[in-house]
């Protein structure tokens, strides 16, 4: 199950989405964390040390190396140069699986213990000025996106995303490559109009969107939220001294976090687990191939001078009865 966690900066979202993580690997269910946030924080939320987070590898210091591994021997794909952010799989393609080794997580992910059991990190990497505008997402959240265009992945396999900030994935659609997206919000007007906006551009395509109101404190912020998002609101949270003692450095085990907030995560999983009745593989499929025709005439065509609408395969469908290319 492919999950996003988003919501304005300062929400919480990096917090509940490390939350998540730690739940998941507390029931031994193997998971792929990705930060794909501009402030890269998931690590350090999930018990890493600065030197520690500082070392991990980025996503998009590999680019060619992903690129080169995930276009296989796909005959429309000339070469890796000519894949972009959004290039769709076809026969031939390599493809990712959760549970598998390859050397994408060899080169980009490292595995993080946990009470329980490990998962595995992927970072994109810390955002420089020169990254900001379109080579952001070429170089850095551009590698989660191509990973997630070829990743198969099923049920009780978990990829758990913090995404950026703000509205910046409907740039390229990556905001349609989840089972479920969890949109963290705080009783606030700033905070609702994030999910209003991400309401609106996620209306025409299917996304699944569960609200998760944060640092709620009483009857008045519960009211509030469920006035602005109706029956969107899946669940609150309030205040935690076991994410306090985890802000200082200090988590105890983690099954020491408040009952209230336990029953919370398990809700998430839920939600997330009744999305996989609803997968429409054709939908997914289609989705890819229509951003990527709309990113390669406003810019992929030009930027690598080929007509990047040949690398779609017509017949090919992305789903968990594909096999990959060894």
């Amino acid at each position: 199950m492919k999950i996003a966690f988003v919501g304005k900066g300062g929400s919480g979202k990096t917090t509940l989405s490390s939350l998540f993580v730690r739940h998941l690997a507390a029931t031994a269910q193997p998971v792929v964390a990705v930060d794909a946030d501009i402030n890269q924080h998931l690590g350090p939320a999930l018990g890493l040390d600065e030197s520690e987070a500082a070392a991990l590898p980025a996503l998009g210091e590999h680019l060619p190396l992903i690129k080169d591994y995930l276009r296989g021997t796909n005959p429309r794909i000339a070469s890796a140069d000519q894949m972009i952010k959004t290039t769709p799989p076809g026969e031939g393609s390599r493809l990712l699986r959760v549970r598998e080794n390859n050397p994408v997580y060899d080169a980009c992910a490292r595995p993080v213990e946990l009470d329980g059991g490990a998962v595995r990190l992927m970072v994109t990497g810390p955002f420089t000025d020169a990254d900001l505008g379109v080579s952001c997402y070429h170089s850095k959240t551009g590698a989660v996106e191509l990973c997630l265009n070829h990743l198969v992945d099923g049920r009780d396999e978990f990829v758990v995303v913090d995404m950026t900030a703000g509205s910046d994935s409907f740039a390229s659609g990556m905001f349609t490559r989840f089972d479920i997206t969890f949109l963290v919000a705080e009783p606030t007007r700033k905070g609702v109009s994030v999910y209003r906006q991400y309401k609106e551009y996620a209306r025409d395509f299917g996304v699944v969107l569960k609200v998760v109101g944060n640092k709620v404190r009483d009857q008045d912020d519960l009211d509030f939220l469920r006035a602005e998002v109706g029956d969107d609101l899946l669940v609150t949270v309030g205040h935690s001294d076991w994410v306090r003692a985890m802000e200082k450095g200090r988590p105890p085990r983690f099954e020491l976090l408040e009952d209230a907030n336990r029953s919370a995560l398990r809700l998430l999983e839920i939600a997330a687990d009744a999305t996989y009745e609803l997968r429409d593989w054709e939908r997914y499929t289609r989705q890819t191939v229509h951003f990527h025709l709309k990113n390669a005439q406003s810019w992929g065509n030009e930027r690598t001078g080929a007509d990047l609408a040949a690398q779609v395969d017509p017949g090919f469908v992305l789903d968990e009865s594909v096999t990959a290319t060894v």
